[in-house]
């Protein structure tokens, strides 16, 4: 273990400790841009930069390490002019449109801005424009929102393994980019999302979710996701009691089964919830024609129906096709009756994981 003072808390971390942890753990509110506790280190945004007494520079607390008496000031008068430095120069390329931006109330940059008092930038100048109109039905990409803190390049690889995305080009020129900086559909990125999760401004975001509501607009309903039997868990963003996105759930313990990652499915394939092509009624077949039944005739009309056709044909002329959207219980049951009931072990699932 080592001692160090942070804004005149002496505390004790052990050795190896990050600064930026233990300043997390002195209770300072270290703001940050590129880290991410789930990634790599990368130490670009510099909005962690903290003062060391006896250091002559300020130092990036996400990747210096913390060392035996230390004493670190997070918000000395010149940390917080040299962040307001940083917040100045990633506006001068962010492209302000924060009344329409979905991240409208969950953007950092616009909650640092707000921090510091940065309104504006003194850095004006006609800079590069990386705007682009992606066809994909999931994701926006709009990097002239993009800070470049490349926490999608890190998650993309790190968590998904896709590798779909990375840095093009280098300096003022530098943005995110596929392979020859093409189209998402033509990359090898499989849609799940985990970029926009971990964006931190509005540079990546939902398509399905689009207009239907900010953040301070909607209440989060933590449920688990129905598509399959892994047991993801995130949160449904509600308004107006509608369905109108999902948000990931990052904490291990809300979501110990995914910590926050999704799939294509879970992230954006809950437009059914509403579908108008939903069934609400059992429906019978009858003279090539569906009409509508009760549960009970229902339920009737396949039982005679299996019936005869295990009478008639033996209980392999039988089969069950059962649903990763049912729960492990159901599924249990529904082999059980056709195994132990009806004689027969021609049972498959939907669930390929």
């Amino acid at each position: 273990m080592i001692k160090l003072t942070i804004n005149g808390q002496e505390i004790q971390v052990p050795k190896g400790t990050m600064v930026l942890d233990a300043c997390q753990q002195a209770g300072a509110d270290v703001p940050t841009l590129c880290y991410d506790p789930d990634l790599r280190l990368a130490g670009s945004c510099r909005m962690c930069v903290v003062e060391a007494k006896g250091r002559p520079n300020l130092m990036a607390a996400c990747v210096s390490p913390a060392e035996n008496g230390m004493v670190i000031e997070t918000e000395s008068p010149d940390v917080v002019e040299s962040r307001k430095v940083i917040l100045e120069l990633l506006l001068a390329r962010h492209k302000l449109e924060c009344h329409t931006c979905e991240r409208d109330g969950s953007c950092k940059l616009q909650d640092y801005c707000y921090r510091y008092g940065v309104t504006d930038s003194r850095f004006a100048g006609q800079g590069p424009h990386f705007g682009m109109e992606d066809p994909n039905p999931f994701i926006k990409r709009d990097y002239d929102k993009c800070i470049m803190c490349t926490k999608c390049v890190r998650v993309c690889e790190e968590i998904t393994g896709a590798q779909a995305i990375n840095v093009k080009d280098r300096g003022h020129h530098a943005k995110i980019a596929t392979v020859f900086d093409g189209k998402l559909a033509d990359s090898s990125c499989v849609f799940c999302g985990q970029c926009v999760m971990v964006c931190p401004v509005g540079a990546l975001t939902s398509k399905v979710s689009a207009g239907k509501g900010k953040s301070y607009q909607t209440k989060d309903v933590l449920t688990t996701c129905t598509y399959c039997g892994t047991g993801c868990t995130f949160e449904l963003n509600v308004k107006d009691d509608h369905v109108v996105g999902v948000t990931s759930v990052r904490d291990s313990e809300l979501s110990p089964v995914n910590k926050g990652a999704l799939c294509v499915k879970g992230r954006f394939g809950w437009d059914f919830i509403e579908s108008d092509e939903r069934l609400t009624t059992p429906l019978i077949r009858e003279n090539g024609e569906l009409r509508p039944a009760s549960w009970d005739e229902a339920l009737d009309f396949a039982a005679n129906k299996i019936k005869a056709i295990k009478e008639k044909d033996g209980p392999d002329a039988l089969a069950l096709f059962s649903s990763a959207r049912a729960t492990n219980e159901e599924n249990y049951l529904a082999q059980k009756l056709f195994r132990a009931a009806i004689g027969t072990n021609n049972v498959d699932h939907c669930a390929r994981l």
